[in-house]
């Protein structure tokens, strides 16, 4: 266990100091490359935080509108049928849109129902199971200039709703 705290506190140095030599190797001007990357990536921040700020809102606004209460009781008997939690399903619809604002929910959850508990663990596993598939594809096909998402959303949702069963059924071997 030791070994993986020291390896943890040397390996992104470690890395950034080998492709430092590796290009000093390879005769490249490492510092005028690393700052026209970091202009481009400036660039990129500059064109995506429009989306961003979209999102935060959007996803703010339903929260605030108790929108998501709503569907949560909507849905729930439904889904509680299935092991999911009514109160997770605002955080499966969040979760699409923003970690962060997942974040806030989770910790909603864990005050109302404990880490430990199921709901918990659920939501715990769900967290790291799914994506944030609206913002990734805003964010990332806008910076690349995609126009035609062809079958990404559908992928994503899917892989969505297979992280959403891996989380109830290992949160239910672990609580059961």
């Amino acid at each position: 266990m030791q070994f993986l705290m020291v390896l943890s506190n040397i390996i992104i140095p470690l890395v950034l100091f080998l492709v430092v030599v590796y290009g000093l190797g390879n005769r490249v001007k490492v510092y005028e490359v690393f700052l026209k990357g970091a202009g481009g990536g400036l660039k990129i921040v500059l064109d995506i935080v429009p989306t961003l700020i979209g999102l935060m809102v959007a996803v703010g606004v339903l929260r605030a509108s108790g929108f998501f209460d709503l569907l949560g009781c909507l849905l729930g008997p439904f889904t509680e049928r299935l092991g999911l939690p009514a109160q997770l399903i605002p955080l499966l619809i969040v979760k699409l849109f923003s970690s962060s604002a997942a974040t806030g929910l989770v910790l909603d959850i864990f005050k109302t129902e404990g880490p430990d508990s199921y709901a918990g663990m659920v939501t715990s596993i769900l967290m790291s199971c799914t994506e944030t598939v609206f913002y990734t594809m805003s964010v990332y096909f806008l910076a690349a200039g995609v126009t035609k998402t062809r079958y990404t959303l559908m992928g994503a949702l899917l892989s969505t709703l297979a992280g959403t069963a891996a989380s109830v059924i290992l949160a239910g071997i672990l609580c059961g």
